[in-house]
């Protein structure tokens, strides 16, 4: 049995279908309220702040891959990431269960030197002072040998369906619906991103592979970094159409945040849009050589097409 905590969502949905195709049938899907991805999917209801409830979604598990994710919101981040990191962690050690977990980089400093799986923890603000929290929860867990885990470390995501992202809302829904795309920042700087259904095929691999574990991974994106200016340059010839873009300055953050309370919760990542912005993935990419990353051209045509 393999247990996606956190199913439904864009990474655990897409991950569930990886599982399914790749490594077993034999899946149970736990969240507030589950819905099937397969006819042979196990549905468990779950509150992972609750320490009996996480248990029980654990209990048979050989592996469990925590993929919860939370809206933009501090205050609920520092209530609701320690619990359900705690718990999931009990849970684990107590029946013998491997832990997958899907973590960010909002813990990284906000600087153009490139980021690796060594790189310190300088959070610059309350999201990012949980995540690093809690990473180190389970980084502390794993040195102690209470739980055998791996994580797997992912930058801003960008993709279909259900993918949800600053990159995503502001440039390429924009695109789609035929407004003007919104920049944050700077056009000129270039981006690390992940395509979505990427990062879960990599870490269906990571936690199907024994030796992964012990580890942190950075996720694979796109060696092959492209500016926001170039990413629609890239839709233009995907629609066949001149494509006008703005650039959102820090100020416009600043001012929006406010009023308008997801602008003020992206604040403390704006300093990784002012300069390049280079997520190493060469680890993975040199234990999985044969992983197929999707390039920004397949990406972008696939939204937009």
């Amino acid at each position: 049995m393999q247990t996606v905590l956190g199913a439904n969502g864009p990474i655990g949905e897409e991950l569930t279908r990886e599982l399914y195709r790749s490594f077993t049938p034999d899946i149970r899907l736990v969240s507030r309220n589950p819905t099937k991805v397969h006819d042979t999917d196990q549905l468990a209801k779950a509150d992972l702040t609750d320490p009996e409830a996480t248990a029980r979604a654990v209990e048979g598990s050989e592996i469990a891959y925590l993929t919860v994710g939370l809206p933009m919101d501090s205050a609920l981040w520092e209530q609701k990431f320690p619990a359900m990191m705690r718990n999931v962690i009990d849970a684990c050690a107590k029946y013998g269960t491997k832990l997958v977990f899907f973590d960010n980089t909002y813990m990284y400093p906000g600087t153009p030197a490139p980021q690796a799986e060594s790189t310190g923890f300088e959070p610059n603000g309350r999201k990012g002072r949980v995540r690093a929290r809690i990473a180190t929860m389970l980084l502390d867990a794993m040195t102690a040998g209470s739980v055998d885990a791996a994580i797997c470390r992912a930058p801003e995501f960008y993709g279909p369906g259900k993918t949800k992202s600053l990159t995503n809302s502001l440039v390429f829904d924009r695109i789609r619906a035929g407004k003007r795309p919104l920049v944050p920042v700077s056009a000129q700087t270039v981006r690390s991103l992940i395509w979505t259904p990427d990062a879960s095929r990599a870490m269906a691999l990571v936690g199907n592979t024994p030796d992964a574990y012990g580890q942190t991974w950075h996720l694979p994106v796109d060696p092959h970094r492209l500016t926001y200016a170039e990413m629609i340059g890239v839709a233009e010839q995907v629609t066949g159409r001149r494509i006008r873009y703005s650039v959102l300055p820090l100020a416009a953050f600043n001012v929006g945040g406010r009023f308008i309370g997801p602008l003020g919760e992206v604040q403390e990542l704006l300093p990784r849009y002012r300069g390049d912005n280079i997520f190493d993935a060469s680890k993975f990419a040199t234990r999985f050589p044969d992983f197929t990353v999707t390039s920004y051209e397949e990406g972008i045509t696939e939204i937009l097409d």
